[in-house]
């Protein structure tokens, strides 16, 4: 495993992540000297040849703070309100905080439907290239204004992973206000064992993480660690610390061992698999025996229809749909290279009587193995 230092110390390109309950000082506002001591932090960074991206939370609790509203509403429509509500000022503060430390900003609202489709997401990717390359750092937010459960990310330590691998960083580091995972809620177990440095997707790690802690955001130290391992899929390492750490960024960026370290295992994959991999919500899937099962798993061969039990869902040629085996479980994704009506009529079928099924012939794979990544 990969000593801490070397992992910071080496990372060029970093995003950060903070989260609501740090941003708003537990709901009271934007922690105007919080985002300045970050900001100042981030300048250096900056100016000692680091690319980063800040992806902030905040902006519902600081809406509902400027609205007087006491508890997060349930209404799509008022989180909404208070969402484009309190945007306008957390995009204020980081500008004014940025621009104070010779910093200039760019504010980038996205949705999971922007990162689904393909080239949306390569719009976004090369918009943050470039911001990176002018030397401009962007804040991210989730665009909560427009958004629906359908195409939300859900949680922004979800976001920061995703970004991280749109722009294929060496490094997710997520602030929040515990100093790091224990081995047990640390409130409830006083026997409770701080984890210093693990492997990102260690499945003992979600045992360990439990609930939601907050009233204000959406997260808990649970998406911490699934953020991690979705940040690994493209060779990116987390750390989660204490946001109000002194000097956090800085230190971390010299190697100093703050907070929990996950160590992504994986080497950086093909960004077209990793775009893939990311579809939060897909709209169908194929059912596979055990004999293609084990052909994708162990052999890296393509899917062939013959090989498929079953189709779920409603999907058009070239969405991304999951793979399940016998027993339901998602063991691959990939892009459908036949419209889940044709699915159902090839299923078990050899390719030679594709052409009488179909009336044409087109690839003899549902499923191509240039276009399928393996989720577990």
């Amino acid at each position: 495993m990969k000593n801490v230092s070397l992992v910071l110390r080496d990372a060029r390109r970093i995003v950060v992540k903070v989260g609501s309950s740090l941003v708003t000082d537990e709901g009271r506002g934007l922690d105007e000297n919080a985002i300045g001591e970050w900001c100042r932090q981030l300048s250096l960074l900056v100016r000692g040849g680091r690319e980063v991206i800040m992806v902030s939370s905040g902006a519902i609790a600081e809406g509902m703070k400027r609205l007087g509203w006491r508890t997060r509403p349930h209404e799509i429509h008022e989180l909404q309100a208070a969402a484009a509500v309190g945007q306008m000022g957390l995009a204020q503060m980081y500008e004014t905080k940025l621009r104070e430390n010779g910093l200039c900003s760019a504010q980038v609202l996205l949705t999971h439907a922007d990162l689904a489709d393909r080239e949306r997401y390569l719009n976004a990717r090369s918009t943050l290239l470039t911001l990176l390359k002018l030397g401009v750092l962007p804040v991210i937010n989730e665009n909560d204004t427009v958004v629906n459960d359908e195409i939300k990310f859900g949680d922004n330590d979800t976001l920061g992973a995703l970004v991280a691998n749109l722009v294929e960083a060496d490094a997710l580091i997520i602030l929040t206000d515990q100093k790091g995972l224990y081995s047990a809620d640390p409130r409830k177990d006083p026997a409770a064992e701080f984890v210093h440095e693990a492997k990102a997707g260690d499945p003992a790690l979600e045992a360990m993480a439990g609930g939601a802690g907050s009233s204000l955001g959406r997260g808990g130290m649970i998406t911490k660690i699934l953020a991690a391992r979705r940040a690994a899929g493209s060779g990116a390492s987390t750390v989660i610390a204490w946001g109000r750490e002194p000097d956090v960024l800085l230190r971390l960026s010299r190697g100093e061992p703050i907070g929990t370290l996950l160590v992504a295992q994986t080497q950086k994959t093909q960004a077209r698999k990793q775009w893939i991999a990311d579809h939060l919500q897909l709209r169908g899937s194929v059912l596979v025996d055990a004999g293609a099962a084990a052909k994708l798993r162990d052999e890296g061969k393509s899917l062939l229809p013959i090989g498929m039990t079953g189709v779920t869902g409603e999907f058009s040629r070239g969405d991304v749909i999951a793979i399940r085996d016998a027993e339901g479980v998602e063991m691959a994704r990939g892009l459908a290279n036949y419209a889940s009506v044709e699915a159902r009529l090839i299923c078990r079928k050899p390719s030679s009587e594709f052409e009488k099924l179909l009336g044409y012939a087109a690839e003899p794979e549902m499923v191509h193995r240039d276009n399928l990544v393996l989720t577990r």
